[in-house]
């Protein structure tokens, strides 16, 4: 824990109109654009005894750019349980608090769940105060069927547990969405096709907010390949949705056929046509570009 900051209050004292003693106050925080968080966030953050944050240096860097400073507190895997009880501690004596994440809603994926839990627990209220959140902004503009989704969040990270996780999920009538780190993306979505079916209908969100963020869309089988290809860089964070057992990949293999035909007479290149029809239909990028080369021979 940090020592109190400069401008911090004695304990009790309101913030403002946003805040009320014996509050906590689960604020969401950009998830890469910095300019998405909420007036109401700020002057939250600003009008709080203390914050519980998932790593206090990461924390700093977003409150300095806030102009925010207040006490902070980890709050993180390892100490969640005992951080909890002296916040609810505090929280019980009239101070106030907020809980932030390194970036979107806390307690989804992130540290805070067990905050609010003991909170809840003991009686004392807890006030959600919404925003970014990578799972929502990533299904919003995926789209894949929104109603219902499954959010997963991380797959194990050993391969057997990973696959034996995705076969109970394989039967889910919801869009399956899952968190993903880009030193495992390659690995979960290839488990995902071997273990969903590779014309299952997917998305990759990757980077959202930043400046490279980018949106890759087609059957499972076919972002394997865009991975292995570097047209979806193993690098950022990624959001990877899968749609639900029966919306395979939509076009049926009459109309990729045409859409070869067609993309083959404008004189596409068979790279940029493997690309696109991939995307589109349940043909992998592989088969589409050996059947454009095969036509080209014929004539």
């Amino acid at each position: 824990m940090s020592s109190p900051n400069a401008g911090s209050r004695p304990a009790g004292e309101t913030g403002g109109r946003w805040v009320e003693s014996g509050h906590l106050y689960v604020v969401a925080t950009p998830i890469g654009n910095l300019a998405d968080i909420s007036e109401r966030a700020v002057s939250v953050l600003k009008g709080v005894d203390f914050i519980a944050c998932e790593d206090t240096r990461h924390a700093r860097v977003l409150l300095d750019h806030l102009g925010v400073r207040r006490e902070l507190v980890a709050l993180h895997e390892h100490n969640e349980r005992g951080a909890s009880e002296s916040i609810a501690r505090r929280l019980a004596d009239g101070q106030s608090a907020a809980l932030i994440s390194d970036a979107g809603t806390p307690a989804i994926s992130d540290p805070g769940e067990v905050l609010v839990r003991v909170l809840v627990d003991a009686g004392l209220p807890v006030v959600p105060v919404p925003g970014a959140s990578a799972v929502i902004a990533a299904l919003s503009a995926s789209g894949l069927p929104a109603r219902p989704f499954w959010f997963e969040g991380f797959l194990p990270a050993q391969d057997k547990a990973r696959r034996d996780r995705l076969d109970r999920l394989a039967d889910v009538e919801a869009t399956l969405v899952f968190y993903e780190a880009p030193h495992r993306i390659v690995k979960c979505v290839a488990a995902a096709a071997e273990r969903l079916g590779g014309d299952r209908r997917a998305v990759l969100a990757r980077e959202l907010t930043k400046r490279f963020e980018q949106f890759a869309h087609g059957s499972l089988e076919a972002l394997v390949g865009e991975l292995a290809d570097g047209d979806v860089p193993a690098r950022g964070e990624f959001v990877f949705m899968v749609a639900p057992a029966d919306a395979r990949a939509e076009a049926p293999v009459a109309e990729a056929e045409a859409l070869i035909s067609a993309l083959i007479e404008e004189g596409v290149a068979p790279k940029t046509i493997a690309r696109v029809v991939s995307r589109t239909t349940s043909l992998s990028r592989n088969a589409v570009y050996a059947e454009v080369l095969a036509r080209r021979k014929e004539s």
